[in-house]
């Protein structure tokens, strides 16, 4: 049985209070989880400023070569895992748990494994991204020339907590530039999905990232929001009703749904057809997990024609054993989940205005079994209407709707989202996005939703988060 440590400040710590980590397939405890109580995380969160100092002995340089070194090892190494001198983890291992316990396909499991390693790889670019070409010599000292002037800046945060999902671990690449920006960390693993955080704890730890910066607290509602609500920044993954109590906090950059759409212009909507593997790309990809997936495909004419064809593709992905190389869809770690899912879609397709197209292509139910695993197959919803209840919908699973409206109304109507494909080449409709205030990442052409460049932040900035200009001179 596997004993899961909390990392206080880099070191194992086993506690009384444990919560159990079960296999989804058959309710095997796989692991033990050790539990932070509030008192305990209060506790450590005091010695943070001591955990920053540590950090400021190394240069900015020093730091991105750790995170280098850590990709390899996160890749490649076994690590420990329980009780550092008795149980370790191969990468085989790690994904194999990482399957057992959150229900993605190994085939994912890996593809989300290899993302997380490149961003430790390629950090040196996420930094000169975040800071815009910043110098490093004006994040090692606070100050230095940048664009002909001289320059400063100071952290506003010193410590940064990050409170992590379930749901895809791909994820993870979001909080690491913090420690490239030497602020030290405190990790609330998802209740299902300690495995990367704790892994790479372990390899920064191997690659030469001080223990002090690293903390991992695998608690309960109140502990995470104890880790909000005391360190000096921070991060939070959820539902919509999750991160509603900190979507206002400027302290907190805030990851719900991502409601993300592609928009097909007026002007190219007649060569709709050329990009449907797009759309079935942006929908499928992650099996639809990501809040870069598209949930809604939006265009002037149409609709109808668009849906079905869309409807035909997403029919052909079908569920397949988590351990097949090209598992294509993740199930449920709880199928009362999905089981809920499926009804809410059923009763909005009671409402007039709607309809299940690939309800008449798929070659079963849209809820399915795998030996233990439940599954829900992609669903594509024609809807009219936008005010539909399944017009404006985001789920776990591979699903989208399509609406029918003009460029004007797309503009007008566009609530906040994550992503905004735009397909397009009239350059009245692209100033008009771009000048569009609710829409965090912009692409402008055939660029499929879930389309992530290393050279621009994911959602907001954790430069701007940590850091701010101040004016500055010396004689």
């Amino acid at each position: 049985m596997l004993k899961i440590p909390i990392l206080r400040q880099g070191m194992p710590y086993f506690s009384l209070e444990e919560k159990s980590l079960l296999d989804h397939r058959n309710g095997k405890i796989l692991a033990k989880v050790s539990q932070a109580n509030t008192g305990l995380i209060l506790r450590d969160l005091k010695q943070y400023q001591k955990s920053w100092g540590r950090l400021q002995e190394f240069s900015t340089e020093e730091i991105l070569s750790c995170l280098e070194k850590a990709s390899a090892i996160f890749l490649e190494d076994t690590l420990p895992i329980g009780k550092a001198e008795e149980e370790e983890q191969s990468p085989e291992d790690f994904l194999a748990m990482q399957s057992a316990t959150t229900a993605m396909p190994i085939v994912m499991c890996r593809r989300n494994m290899d993302k997380v390693g490149r961003v430790l790889s390629e950090m040196k670019t996420v930094l000169a991204s975040l800071t815009s070409g910043l110098p490093f010599e004006v994040l090692n000292q606070g100050y230095g020339e940048h664009q002909g002037k001289t320059v400063s800046y100071f952290p506003v945060g010193k410590s940064f907590s990050a409170i992590l999902p379930n749901n895809s671990p791909g994820v993870h690449g979001l909080w690491l530039p913090v420690l490239a920006l030497r602020v030290p960390l405190a990790l609330r693993p998802g209740t299902q999905e300690p495995w990367t955080p704790l892994r790479l704890c372990w390899a920064l730890q191997k690659a030469g990232i001080p223990l002090s910066a690293l903390g991992f607290y695998p608690c309960d509602y109140s502990g995470a929001n104890s880790l909000l609500t005391n360190c000096d920044r921070g991060m939070i993954f959820g539902d919509g009703n999750t991160v509603k109590r900190w979507s206002k906090n400027s302290h907190v950059e805030v990851h719900g749904p991502g409601m993300s759409k592609i928009l097909i212009g007026e002007d190219v909507v007649e060569d709709w057809p050329l990009y449907l593997d797009l759309m079935v790309r942006s929908i499928a990809e992650n099996s639809g997990r990501s809040c870069i997936n598209a949930s809604s495909i939006w265009t002037p004419k149409y609709g109808e024609e668009i849906a079905e064809e869309l409807a035909k593709r997403l029919a052909q992905i079908e569920a397949k054993a988590l351990d097949h190389p090209e598992a294509p869809l993740a199930a449920f770690s709880n199928p009362k989940i999905a089981q809920a899912i499926d009804k809410s879609i059923a009763q909005g397709l009671k409402k007039p205005g709607a309809f299940d197209l690939t309800a008449r292509f798929r070659s079963s139910e849209r809820i399915v079994h795998i030996g233990r695993s439940t599954f829900l197959q992609p669903t594509l919803i024609y809807c009219p209407d936008i005010k539909h209840p399944l017009a404006e919908k985001e789920f776990l699973f591979p699903y989208a709707s399509v609406l029918e409206m003009s460029n004007e109304k797309m503009l007008q109507r566009l609530p906040r989202t994550l992503v905004v494909t735009a397909i397009t080449k009239d350059l009245n409709f692209e100033k008009e996005l771009l000048e569009h205030s609710r829409i965090d990442r912009l692409n402008i052409g055939a660029i499929p939703t879930c389309q992530i460049g290393w050279g621009e932040p994911h959602e907001g900035n954790l430069f701007q988060l940590l850091y701010r200009q101040r004016a500055f001179q010396k004689a």
